[in-house]
C-alpha cells in the first residue's frame, strides 16, 4: 500500500488501513456474528454517524435472518471525547427479549457503549453484545466487554470510513491517521 497524504481542516492524515483489509475483516465479523446467531434473529442496533459504512458492509454480508436500527448518540467534539454521552435519536423498537448486537465504528474511551449499554439493559434484552470496526484498548475508561472487535489499534485519531473530523472524512473509502 501506498501512503497517501490528505488534510481535512488544520490537519494531515495519512492512509493506515486500506479498504481491503477493511473488508476482510468484516467478512470474518460475519462469519463468527452468523455461528454466534444461528437459530437466532437478532436486532442490529447501529451507532450513528460513525457506524454506517461498516454496518452496510457488515450487513451485506450476514446471511441469517436479522434486523437493523439506528440510533444516535453524541459524546465527541472535535478530537476528544465529551464524557458524556447524549441521546439524540432514540431506538422504537421493543428489544425485550431480543438479542442485540451494538454496531460501533470505534470504541475507544468507551463513554458512549458504556452509557449505551446502561440504557439498553433497562429495556430487558435476551442479550447485548458489541461489535465494532475499531477498537483501541488503552483509551477504555470503563470495564467493558467487546466481544467482536474487527481490528484493534493504538491510541491514533482515525478518519475515513466513516469516521470523521469535524463532519469531515467520512466518505473515504479508507482508513487514515493523523500525522500533525
Amino acid at each position: 500500500m501506498n501512503p497517501r497524504t490528505i488534510t481535512l481542516h488544520d490537519c494531515s492524515f495519512s492512509t493506515y488501513i486500506c479498504e481491503e483489509e477493511i473488508i476482510a475483516r468484516i467478512v470474518m465479523l460475519a462469519e463468527q456474528l452468523d455461528q454466534a446467531y444461528a437459530g437466532k434473529t437478532p436486532l442490529f442496533l447501529a451507532v450513528l454517524n460513525g457506524s454506517f459504512m461498516f454496518t452496510a458492509d457488515l450487513l451485506k454480508r450476514i446471511s441469517i435472518p436479522c434486523e437493523v436500527s439506528f440510533i444516535r448518540l453524541a459524546s465527541y467534539q472535535d478530537m476528544h471525547s465529551t464524557g458524556k454521552v447524549k441521546e439524540i435519536l432514540g431506538l422504537n423498537e421493543d428489544i425485550s427479549g431480543r438479542h442485540v448486537i451494538v454496531l460501533e465504528d470505534i470504541v475507544d474511551t468507551g463513554h458512549t457503549v458504556h452509557g449505551l449499554l446502561k440504557q439498553l439493559a433497562d429495556r430487558g434484552p435476551a442479550s447485548v453484545e458489541v461489535a465494532t470496526l475499531l477498537m483501541k484498548p488503552e483509551c477504555l475508561q470503563h470495564e467493558l466487554e467487546v466481544k467482536y472487535v474487527a481490528k484493534t489499534i493504538p491510541n491514533d485519531f482515525v478518519v475515513g470510513y466513516g469516521l470523521d473530523y469535524n463532519g469531515l472524512g467520512r466518505n473515504l473509502r479508507d482508513i487514515y491517521k493523523i500525522v500533525s
